[in-house]
């Protein structure tokens, strides 16, 4: 049945990639999903472009597992030399836009909730979200289900890890933030040039360190990513914007590390976008991670972001696929890591369930 199932996840990934499905024009990737759970006789709901479905024998009295990922993918860059619309085979590698983010782990993970569906007597209930709107964080996503699922316990999201255990995930904060200064014509003396007050500012950026260093996800990261200024050449700008990114340990809240900012930054102001991608982590003592390490897999922090960051649970990132072949040009992931991701995450749950 497995082998059955890994073959018919292939085939899904494989209309998948073929299938558009920007973040938010997800609909015809949806519909394929829901194929899948008709063809398999599992009974599903949709809410928006989100596909879900619990365990035939679900038991309130019982703690609930999530499983999920998402169909969404970027727009391909301009540096493919393959048609990223087609699923392309070669030398064990199945190329196209999201492959690896996340089609390799959504398939895998459709394939081993429909192995477990049926089967009675499990110590968790299983629910699984195939979901929108993960590349760009958007409101109709993962975010939107949590008050429409059963309450969620532990949750493994699917994202590539070479089905290593990511078992913190780095939070994001954005900042908006300003330098002001004096606006003046540039032929003539100015000692508050707002342009030059920044590059104190920016160099305080660089050089600043958060106390806090967390033992899996190492120091925040906080980067200046942008800067805006002036509308002419022979005008002095009254101030210049900046966006500064922040990554966030799993030692700080997002609202401890805008508190922090506002407090010491030597902008004129710094307010962020949102505080509402947190880190997220699971306790190394968690089932989930202890049977993870006993079939032989790493434990790692990982600093890029997920739909972890939604959670409040505690929750386990893994999947098939790399990471650092996410959002490339000629994105892939190969046969044999969606066959080792279905046989694994199959393992893995029926050392906890």
């Amino acid at each position: 049945m497995i082998e059955k199932l890994t073959t018919e996840a292939i085939a899904l990934l494989k209309q998948l990639i073929e299938t558009q499905s920007f973040s938010s024009e997800e609909d015809n990737t949806a519909l394929l999903i829901e194929n899948w759970f008709t063809t398999h006789n599992v009974p599903f709901k949709r809410n928006n472009h989100n596909i879900w479905s619990t365990n035939k024998h679900f038991d309130e009295s019982k703690p609930t597992l999530l499983l999920n990922s998402h169909h969404d993918t970027v727009k391909p860059n301009n540096g493919y030399t393959k048609d990223p619309f087609k699923a392309i085979v070669e030398d064990g590698k199945l190329y196209g836009l999201g492959s690896n983010d996340a089609g390799g782990c959504l398939v895998s993970l459709i394939a081993t909730f429909t192995y477990f569906y049926d089967k009675e007597d499990l110590n968790y209930n299983l629910v699984i979200v195939a979901s929108a709107e993960e590349e760009s964080s958007g409101p109709n996503g993962l975010n939107s289900m949590l008050a429409i699922i059963p309450k969620i316990d532990v949750a493994i999201v699917g994202e590539p890890t070479l089905m290593n255990l990511a078992i913190a995930e780095k939070g994001l904060v954005v900042f908006d933030a300003k330098v002001k200064g004096t606006a003046s014509h540039a032929a003539h003396p100015n000692t508050d040039n707002s342009i030059y007050n920044c590059i104190e500012v920016l160099k305080w950026f660089q050089d600043y360190k958060f106390e806090k260093t967390s033992p899996v996800l190492g120091d925040v990261k906080m980067t200046v990513t942008q800067i805006n200024a002036g509308k002419q050449h022979n005008a002095v700008p009254s101030e210049v914007d900046l966006v500064v990114d922040v990554r966030v340990n799993d030692n700080y809240s997002n609202q401890e590390i805008a508190d922090i900012l506002a407090k010491e930054s030597p902008c004129t102001s710094i307010i962020p976008r949102s505080l509402r991608l947190n880190s997220s982590s699971i306790s190394s003592d968690h089932d989930l991670v202890k049977a993870g390490i006993a079939l032989g897999r790493e434990t790692y922090g990982s600093p890029t972001l997920s739909d972890q960051a939604t959670l409040t649970c505690q929750s386990l990132k893994l999947g098939p696929g790399d990471s650092t072949r996410s959002h490339t040009a000629d994105e892939f992931i190969y046969l044999a890591e969606i066959e080792e991701g279905v046989d694994l995450y199959i393992k893995l749950l029926e050392k906890v369930l």
